[in-house]
């Protein structure tokens, strides 16, 4: 499953690996907060190393839908719902800020993008009150958003109502990943690829331990979309979600404006024209169908749905593209952005989007170069003083017990399923995978591209049992959304280690 976004060669970036070096700043992760708190930096005058262990844009970032609207389906009213209306305002206002600064970004690079109208839609009568939720936050965050009814609208699918706001935006994000690439090494900065960090150290002295030696910085930022260290147990105040795009070809025109509905399952509708995605004719990208990550019955089947739901309403439409993307949600849909517990000054982190990255993470960005450059409090722009001193209410520690009930739940099953199939198995087909019990531990058995591997199936991160992902063909886990290739490397989420492969009969 490939993003559309990444259907041309990538160009290479990043220059050569310098073990031990030193530096004011490393940053892991090259996503959009890691690469805009990079430029950041370097344009202040810092020596800044970003490295990340794939590509440039490789995970989060590659697999956006590339909107960028401060509307944001039905965030604000979730937030409102048991916060102050000065909170939703400050959230509105760094959204705000993150944007601008990117889209200024992308004028002075070249990276053209459109302007649309977003919309927050019921599908439904019954997702109507949370359309006038949604419109009420807004209008009292200061955005000059408008109700619709379905007269006011001429869509091919089903809507019982929306509200919108004009102005907003569509963009490659991969595009302006690899322009933030080029103008961090421009502007004096390292960019390694490939590079897989594997620990952060702060005494005796701070630095990121990686596959292929050690990074010494003053200053580290873990910008990986879960933080990688457990310290502040971020891991317990987010939870993992995994959703989906397909992207179409269309007979006739596509929908010149995006939505997103309010009411489930969820549905995002965004057209793609040649100034905000890749050349060739104008697409459709259908997203959806969002789940916690390792807890769904098929994944597969989540997308055939999206499919089935474009076909229905947009008759001829053509797949193109298919993929997913990982994204974490704190449990108010506040991200956390700062320095981590018992860093010493030295850690940072930003997690925690929901969903919202291309806004969130500049945002994000300018939190942390703020903190890193030592601005007064003062100095501070309001709205970064507002979120960096919201106090947690009731409901945010009811949503996250409730989360916390749901991880143990799932630590039960898996090993209870587990031990419900002992080994020999059959072998899985192609694209299958299926967890046994081989002398009382779990191992995930699958076979893809023609090769059956076995890999021990417990996560090395706190020992929850993998569930087989039947779309991206991983190992992903239920617990706190770590993911796995079939040969058991490690591809994201709070997880260091990768998956002991284990041979494919006998005992361990």
């Amino acid at each position: 499953m490939k993003p559309l976004w990444k259907i041309d060669p990538t160009t290479p970036l990043g220059s050569p690996f310098d073990a031990e070096s030193r530096h004011d700043v490393v940053i892991v992760g090259a996503g959009i907060t890691g690469l805009t708190t990079g430029v950041m930096l370097a344009r202040a005058g810092l020596d800044v190393t970003v490295i990340d262990a794939g590509e440039v844009a490789e995970l989060a970032t590659g697999g956006n839908t590339g909107k960028l609207s401060l509307l944001q389906g039905k965030t604000l009213a979730t937030i409102r719902e048991h916060h102050p209306a000065s909170l939703v305002r400050a959230y509105v206002d760094g959204n705000r800020a993150g944007m601008e600064w990117l889209l200024a970004f992308a004028d002075n690079a070249g990276v053209s993008y459109t302007r649309r109208t977003d919309h927050s839609y019921a599908q439904q009568e019954s997702g109507l009150d949370a359309v006038r939720d949604q419109h009420a936050a807004a209008s009292e965050a200061g955005l000059p958003v408008r109700m619709l009814s379905p007269d006011d609208l001429s869509t091919a699918f089903p809507v019982a109502g929306a509200v919108a706001l004009d102005d907003q935006v569509m963009i490659d994000p991969v595009q302006v990943a690899r322009a933030l690439a080029r103008e961090l090494v421009a502007a004096g900065g390292t960019l390694h690829t490939g590079i897989r960090a594997t620990g952060v150290r702060v005494i005796p002295e701070p630095r990121v331990n990686t596959a292929a030696g050690p990074l010494f910085a003053n200053h580290i930022v873990l910008a990986t979309g879960s933080a990688i260290l457990d310290r502040g147990l971020y891991f317990a105040k987010t939870h993992g979600m995994r959703s989906y795009c397909v992207s179409f070809r269309v007979p006739g025109e596509v929908p010149r404006e995006t939505f997103l509905s309010v009411d489930g399952p969820t549905r995002s509708i965004r057209p793609v024209t040649e100034d905000d995605g890749p050349g060739g004719t104008a697409q459709l990208i259908v997203g959806g169908n969002g789940h916690p990550v390792g807890r769904s019955d098929s994944e597969h089947a989540a997308v055939e749905d999206l499919v089935a739901w474009t076909t229905r309403h947009f008759p001829g439409a053509e797949e193109t593209h298919r993929w997913s993307a990982q994204d974490y949600e704190s449990h108010n849909l506040i991200p956390f952005v700062g320095a981590m517990p018992r860093g010493l000054g030295h850690i940072r982190l930003a997690t925690g989007y929901a969903k919202w990255g291309l806004s969130n993470a500049p945002a994000a960005a300018m939190r942390l170069t703020t903190e890193i450059l030592g601005a007064p409090w003062r100095e501070r722009p309001h709205w970064m003083n507002t979120i960096a001193t919201r106090m947690t209410v009731p409901a945010d520690l009811a949503r996250g017990a409730s989360e916390g009930v749901k991880v143990g739940a799932e630590a039960v099953k898996g090993w209870k399923d587990a031990e419900s199939h002992g080994v020999p198995v059959a072998q899985p087909a192609e694209g299958n995978g299926v967890v046994a019990n081989r002398a009382g531990l779990p191992v995930g058995i699958s076979t893809v591209d023609g090769v059956t591997r076995a890999v021990d199936a417990v996560c090395p991160h706190l020992g929850g049992v993998l569930a087989w992902n039947d779309a991206e063909c991983t190992w992903d886990c239920p617990l706190h959304a770590s993911r796995f290739a079939p040969d058991g490397t490690r591809i994201e989420g709070p997880a260091l280690k990768d998956l002991t492969e284990l041979p494919r009969s006998g005992r361990r």
